[in-house]
């Protein structure tokens, strides 16, 4: 059924990514016990924080050099594990020197991927989610600027398919939905 995959599920802040994983994760662990996600942010803060890192807002605003180096560390920990691994993550980082990817080609190549998932909601759902977050210190944006993530984020994952051959799945978590999403997900994708 499931076997071994690696399953990159990306989303930009306030899509809804979290909770949909959370849902999935419930009904894949019925069938598939070793079923995991992994949050490729949280192991790159792990890491991270050895090295002076204060939390995961502060990660996208340390240089490319830095990101890259603790991406790769990251990226090597995934690849040892085994089974039907979900890896939750951003298709692309804002940083002060402009976008930059999530998942390069160097990430891609150590973990491997064998499916992506591209989960979108509708801008204005997106924005009234993230003013509504106060566990996290993101920037400000419009509900234009959230349009262009949306639109960074869809050629992101377009890339990382074309450069790995996986195929990707574009789903909308709409407000009230994520049942609804997850079902759909574990269908499509026969899990």
């Amino acid at each position: 059924m499931a076997g071994n995959k690696r399953i990159v599920i990306t989303g930009i802040p306030g899509v809804g990514k979290t909770t949909l994983l959370s849902k999935m994760i419930q009904r894949l662990k019925a069938n598939n016990p070793d079923c995991i996600v992994v949050s490729f942010g949280t192991l790159m803060l792990e890491v991270g924080q050895e090295n002076g890192v204060r939390d995961r807002d502060h990660l996208r605003k340390l240089p490319i050099s830095e990101q890259r180096r603790l991406q790769n560390i990251a990226a090597q920990r995934i690849a040892t594990y085994e089974g039907m691994i979900l890896v939750d993550t951003h298709a692309f980082i804002s940083s002060p020197e402009g976008y930059y990817p999530g998942l390069p080609g160097q990430v891609l190549s150590i973990i491997r991927p064998t499916n992506f998932i591209s989960v979108s909601a509708r801008p204005e759902e997106i924005y009234n989610r993230r003013m509504r977050d106060t566990s996290r210190n993101r920037d400000r944006v419009t509900i234009a600027a959230v349009k262009g993530d949306l639109d960074v984020q869809s050629g992101m994952i377009s890339a990382c398919s074309v450069i790995t051959g996986s195929p990707v799945m574009h789903v909308l978590n709409s407000e009230g939905k994520v049942d609804e999403v997850a079902d759909e997900i574990i269908t499509m994708m026969g899990l």
